[in-house]
């Protein structure tokens, strides 16, 4: 009986030290920054070192440091004013055309979408879709079950409308889905690319223009974001090619949302945006908007990931978040731009190459910023447990095996 109770407390000791050990790694215990906290120049080393080893096309980096550009680090053939497309992180901007509106008294973040809408409407489902409002599809909890991810066009292909692609949008999975309710609204987190082509279609039925140029007279133009459009980027001059992983070229692609995946833009003038967001520069939104829109409404396990249009990488000190977007589209185009706002610190990544790098870049900018991992580097938190976990389980049976020595004895 003796022997029975000691492996039943030593399974309870290990399974306690797991959840700790786990519950610890998320405030980055067993995680070391890549560079001392505060030394920009380490940072930005091992940054550029990164991107050399392992991105065989383009890039741009910034580091900024208090609202400076502090260093900066291109790729062949590219300077600040090279425009990359920046695929998801277009939401972002539609997320601030959004709020203009709402400021403008124009849009009711909390009324039913369909009360803006006549060009298209939801289709039929078992939910209410009086709860689908622009609040749940800038945070992505409308109970939209979509999960796009927009697939690309070819240069010579016609680029449907926005009405085509809301009733048949093409996946960058390659699968049949539909921007429908599927879940209860506001019931549960779920990321739709669908949804924010609802919010293009929502922005241009209000104001009577096409989303892309009430974004262009609202958003960027007073940012003095003058690179950054939404136009086919085969057209225009300093453009980044676009490259697959292995470094092979591949076609500047057509996208058939300009709010969710459509934003080309260059790291100058996504370093005035991280100015415009934190300061209120030249962007046309009260800084109380700008803070509610870093609030969080997206929720996974209790922790808040998303507000309205931005990624909650982390919380900060203060009780605010390390917030921005990240973007990806394939083959290989991936863009991290994030900000803390309690240091004005924040970091421009933009990649064509490589599907994960800027991202992954971005979130060891987090941890080397705050010392706490960010929540997609969630595999890797957890991995970080491991071996305190193994250590530790061994050491816990290595007391039960010793106590039940000596209690043979």
């Amino acid at each position: 009986m003796k022997y029975l109770k000691a492996v039943l407390v030593g399974v309870a000791a290990i399974a306690a030290w797991s959840a700790l050990a786990g519950w610890l790694a998320f405030d980055g215990w067993w995680m070391r920054p890549v560079a001392n906290r505060g030394d920009a120049a380490a940072f930005t080393a091992w940054a550029v070192a990164e991107v050399e080893a392992k991105n065989r096309g383009t890039h741009a980096f910034l580091l900024i440091e208090d609202g400076v550009i502090v260093s900066r680090h291109f790729a062949a053939g590219v300077d600040e004013h090279t425009l990359f497309p920046t695929a998801s992180f277009s939401k972002w901007i539609a997320a601030l055309a959004v709020m203009s509106l709402v400021e403008q008294k124009r849009l009711d973040l909390d009324a039913p979408i369909e009360t803006y809408l006549s060009r298209w409407q939801l289709p039929d489902s078992e939910f209410d879709p009086d709860g689908v409002t622009a609040r749940r599809l800038l945070s992505h909890t409308a109970g939209l079950t979509d999960g796009l991810g927009f697939g690309d066009y070819e240069p010579d292909e016609p680029v449907p409308s926005l009405e085509a692609s809301l009733r048949n949008p093409r996946a960058s999975s390659g699968e049949d889905v539909a921007v429908a309710v599927g879940r209860e609204p506001g019931s549960a987190f779920g990321y739709s690319g669908g949804g924010y082509l609802i919010l293009e279609l929502v922005v241009e039925e209000v104001t009577g223009e096409r989303f892309a140029d009430y974004v262009q007279r609202s958003i960027l133009e007073p940012l003095g974001m003058t690179r950054s459009t939404y136009a086919y980027l085969g057209d225009l001059d300093n453009v980044s090619r676009s490259y697959d992983q292995d470094g092979s070229l591949v076609p500047s692609y057509r996208y058939a949302s300009n709010a969710a995946t459509g934003l080309a833009s260059s790291a100058a003038d996504l370093a005035k945006l991280l100015k415009g967001v934190l300061q209120g520069v030249g962007l046309p939104l009260e800084l109380s908007t700008l803070a509610a829109m870093r609030e969080p409404h997206g929720f996974v396990l209790g922790s808040g990931i998303w507000g309205l249009g931005t990624i909650l990488y982390v919380a900060t000190p203060g009780g605010d978040h390390v917030f921005g977007h990240d973007g990806a589209n394939d083959p290989a185009l991936n863009t991290s731009v994030r900000t803390n706002p309690e240091t004005a610190d924040g970091i421009v990544m933009l990649v064509s190459g490589h599907p994960t790098l800027a991202s992954d870049i971005g979130s060891e900018w987090v941890l080397w910023q705050t010392g706490a991992p960010d929540f997609l580097s969630t595999e890797r938190t957890l991995e970080s447990a491991f071996v305190p976990i193994l250590f530790g389980s061994m050491l816990i049976v290595l007391l039960v095996v010793l106590w039940l020595r000596r209690r043979s004895h």
